[in-house]
């Protein structure tokens, strides 16, 4: 079997050889034209998104050819591929792989997981997908454990500025006005849906990025936890934070990471945050 997913899975490319996962593109339009989020650094892709102030460039899926194109190559070596993407709250990403894949119907045996989040929440389900498979699991076993993954992961960020999120859609400018006149920062979660929600305001970075310690602690307690905090440029707050999960949280594993561009483009580079899954769900999958 063969892992597809996107690159909102914040995967490295080291991540991905090692795994045995191959990445569908997710594009980012800039006016002077198209670039793949996987073929821009990020410091590259927030030096361009600054640059266009007050503008922001597009962000668009892989389309239903793109999707048939690679499942079509890979079927040449492997019929049964597994394409685990960015949740369908966010994006419309797994439709297009669905589109694609009854494209290739005949070539092709492809089942789809929609993994209900995004970042490093999406990167622990293709992780637990690849490594599953790799030990013999079963489709059934690896979605059986998706399926935990995927209750259990939380996902939370702030931001330093709505500005982003308002310029791109995500939420209303009226929204986005008053919070920036109140200088107010936002601590957002990916809820059971696939959505985000606002799980509280703060005024200061800091108190927000102790509202997600707090947040955490109440839905982990003691319990033992993989902790990926993850930034766009924000490498201070980064450090910051993951400071204060270490000394609230009983972490087993803990990485800094940067966000996808492609996610970036919706952020800006002042955002902060984790992913956390509790380690006996990860644990025994061995890399």
């Amino acid at each position: 079997m063969k892992i597809v997913t996107d690159c909102a899975a914040d995967m490295s490319n080291e991540e991905l050889e090692k795994l045995g996962v191959v990445q569908a593109p997710l594009f980012i339009q800039f006016p002077e034209g198209e670039v793949n989020s996987a073929d821009i650094s990020a410091d590259d892709f927030y030096n361009r998104l600054e640059a266009m102030r007050p503008k922001i460039p597009t962000t668009a899926q892989p389309s239903a050819g793109i999707f048939a194109e690679l499942y079509r190559k890979l079927a040449k070596k492997e019929k049964n591929i597994l394409s685990i993407h960015i949740s369908s709250g966010l994006s419309g990403t797994i439709n297009s792989a669905q589109d694609g894949g009854n494209l290739v119907k005949d070539e092709a045996n492809v089942s789809f997981w929609d993994t209900l989040t995004l970042s490093g929440g999406e990167r622990f389900q293709v992780m637990a997908a690849a490594l599953g498979h790799k030990a013999g699991w079963t489709m059934a076993k690896i979605q059986e454990r998706l399926t935990a993954i995927r209750e259990k992961t939380e996902v939370i960020y702030t931001l330093d500025t709505l500005e982003y999120l308002a310029r791109g859609g995500r939420i209303g400018r009226v929204k986005a006005l008053a919070g920036a006149l109140l200088n107010l920062k936002p601590v957002i979660r990916v809820d059971t849906d696939g959505k985000y929600s606002t799980v509280s305001t703060a005024r200061t970075l800091s108190k927000s990025m102790t509202a997600i310690a707090d947040h955490l602690v109440e839905k982990y307690g003691n319990t033992s936890v993989w902790v990926t905090v993850l930034h766009g440029r924000f490498a201070e707050k980064a450090a910051a934070l993951a400071n204060e999960l270490k000394q609230k949280l009983n972490i087993a594993k803990l990485e800094v990471q940067r966000i996808s561009p492609v996610l970036g483009v919706h952020t800006g580079p002042g955002i902060v945050g984790a992913a956390v899954v509790p380690m006996e769900l990860m644990g025994d999958l061995a890399q």
